[in-house]
């Protein structure tokens, strides 16, 4: 079964008013890798949040030569087709990539096409810190 590992960075934390600067899929079969990657950096047109940047280190003027989403919305989407998409905190991504996805006209991704990470790390490790640091320390 192909699935693809996603996530993303972007400018804040407000799905309103931030925007997406960085996509990375990986494209797994059976849990294997296939080789098949997206990745793409992209220029917001606006500030990045101090505290995003603090996370991330993805600076405006690195991206001021990259592309928009919406000059990246067909490739991406081909890319994941429908295949399932494995993301930590998936609420997250999805609010982001669905709101680029509508203002530039492509179809939105389904939360049944999503498996969210966190939610299955939440239920294995209850109370416990499920952050993708802390899962990383703790395996």
């Amino acid at each position: 079964m192909k699935e693809v590992l996603l996530d993303t960075e972007t400018t804040g934390l407000s799905s309103v008013n931030d925007k997406i600067i960085e996509i990375a899929c990986i494209e797994i079969d059976d849990h294997i890798p296939t080789g098949k990657k997206f990745h793409v950096f992209l220029n917001p047109e606006m500030e990045i949040s101090q505290g995003a940047y603090e996370t991330h280190g993805i600076s405006k003027e690195f991206l001021v030569d990259k592309p928009k989403f919406k000059n990246i919305s067909v490739d991406f989407l081909k890319f994941i087709g429908q295949k399932k998409l494995v993301i930590h905190n998936a609420e997250f991504d999805l609010a982001f990539l669905n709101k680029e996805l509508k203002e530039c006209g492509g179809h939105l991704i389904a939360k049944d096409q999503v498996i969210d990470t966190l939610n299955i790390a939440r239920e294995k490790f209850p109370g416990a810190q499920n952050s993708l640091d802390a899962l990383c320390k703790r395996f």
